[in-house]
């Protein structure tokens, strides 16, 4: 493959992934020197824990926990088995592992490289449920892989517009769901869930790179 093919081929992934993980520093500037959406982060989440109700709490808290560190994981493994060996093609389901994965470990050396303590106890419906650090948030953070990589997997399979019109719908609620049940819950802060977000459209550019580029080093060899 030329360097003019190799460029044609990954340069809608690598806008993309420059889109997201721009956002993600200049939201850690904003959080680093205490500017623009870092002065919301606060009074959302007061706002938030001051008009809490017990329908609402088990909500979010089923939501959270959907995609938290525990039945995530197994969730993902069992779909991505059932796509293999449904479709019996194991490109696309092992993408989507893999990108799962690379999302977590990026997700805890971001967290441990930031270092941003997490809000007060006092806001969290479980005082000292969670003691990683705040920046960004990882369940965020997964829950946009998920859906965008996987989304993205299924209408790269075969384009149509109502695939892509799901998909992005989709992964709008889907994403928003999970970071209003951090910031509800008083786990995180606004810019830590949008960070999360961020770093998830990154992946999706990594991934589309990789796709497109699979694809089109398959139709050289063709």
């Amino acid at each position: 493959m030329s360097a003019r093919e190799f460029a044609r081929a990954t340069w809608p992934g690598l806008l993309v992934a420059a889109i997201g993980f721009l956002g993600f520093f200049v939201l850690l500037d904003w959080v680093t020197e205490q500017e623009r959406l870092w002065s919301l982060d606060q009074p959302v989440l007061e706002w938030l824990a001051a008009h809490r109700t017990d329908g609402l709490t088990t909500v979010m808290t089923v939501i959270t926990n959907l995609f938290g560190p525990v039945m995530l994981p197994i969730a993902v493994g069992i779909a991505v088995l059932v796509w293999g060996r449904v479709t019996h093609r194991w490109f696309e389901p092992l993408v989507l592992g893999g990108a799962m994965v690379f999302a977590s470990v990026l997700s805890l050396v971001l967290k441990v490289a930031v270092g941003r303590p997490r809000p007060e106890e006092d806001l969290m419906v479980v005082p000292g449920l969670v003691s990683t650090a705040s920046f960004p948030s990882g369940h965020t953070m997964m829950a946009s892989t998920l859906v965008l990589v996987g989304g993205y997997l299924v209408w790269h399979r075969r384009h149509s517009a109502l695939r892509l019109v799901v998909w992005v719908v989709a992964s709008v609620v889907i994403i928003a769901l999970v970071a209003m049940s951090r910031l509800y819950l008083g786990y995180h802060f606004l810019t830590d869930v949008m960070a999360g977000a961020c770093v998830g459209v990154g992946v999706l550019g990594l991934t589309i790179v990789l796709v497109r580029w699979t694809d089109a080093r398959r139709a050289v060899a063709a």
